[in-house]
């Protein structure tokens, strides 16, 4: 859903980051402002009022680009900070703060039901060092300084699988040399998805990155990697369905 001319000339207007975020991009950012929906849901209103100290809408998360660890996570501010790109309804988000408490989190859903749900799934389950953010995944430098992150997983984005519709995906030339830069040197990339011809897609744009491979398989379930593997909420669906699970691993040099 994307941002209405109207909303944009508001955001001039209003001289806020994500007004220039808007303005200056070249591609569309597809997600519509949380503060203009005429009947918020349940959902909305959570974002802005009970889950607030953890999530956070458009408006506000870009406010935080650069200062993660210094400002949300001031009580571990040395430890490295995860991003989960699609959330989902949180089972991994919620799983990987629980068993990496060490490390802190953030993650990217612009679904508000699943946003609610996965952050609320991770403070459930006791986790501190989870947070979440609504926005387009395809903009991570609006969030994230450069070398700001440190582990980022992808897992199943939308293969939008038509040959018109390959545009919209997320994995392409521009992003993965943008997402490069916000990563820290040695930090780790984890792709996975059900749709070969995506998967073959993802891997040609990033043979032409700056990534370095360190694992891949067309069948993760019958691969060395399984033991190593946390399930996934789209992953038990594609596995009932008799879908092979792809995925590969990348590296940041040095």
């Amino acid at each position: 859903m994307s941002i209405r001319k109207s909303d944009a000339a508001f955001h001039l207007r209003s001289q806020s980051p994500f007004a220039t975020h808007f303005v200056m991009s070249q591609k569309r950012i597809r997600i519509c402002r949380t503060d203009g929906l005429p009947q918020p849901t349940y959902y909305v209103q959570a974002l802005q009022t009970e889950f607030a100290p953890w999530a956070f809408c458009e408006k506000r998360s870009v406010l935080n680009k650069g200062q993660w660890a210094t400002q949300v996570f001031a009580d571990s501010s040395s430890a490295p900070i995860d991003l989960e790109i699609g959330t989902g309804n949180g089972i991994h988000f919620a799983h990987y703060a629980e068993q990496n408490p060490k490390r802190n989190l953030i993650g990217i859903e612009w679904k508000f039901k699943p946003l609610i749900q996965s952050i609320r799934r991770a403070l459930n389950h006791g986790a501190k060092n989870a947070r979440i953010v609504r926005y387009d995944a395809g903009f991570p430098d609006h969030l994230f300084a450069a070398g700001e992150l440190d582990r980022v997983m992808i897992h199943f984005p939308d293969p939008w699988p038509k040959e018109k519709q390959k545009k919209h995906r997320l994995i392409n030339d521009a992003f993965l040399t943008t997402l490069f830069k916000l990563q820290k040197k040695g930090a780790e990339l984890e792709f996975k998805t059900d749709n070969r011809d995506y998967f073959d897609w993802a891997m040609e744009c990033f043979e032409r990155s700056a990534y370095q491979q360190t694992s891949i398989t067309y069948d993760l379930h019958n691969s060395d990697y399984q033991s190593e593997n946390f399930v996934t909420h789209f992953e038990k669906i594609f596995l009932k369905q008799g879908l092979p699970i792809h995925r590969a691993t990348f590296q940041v040099p040095g």
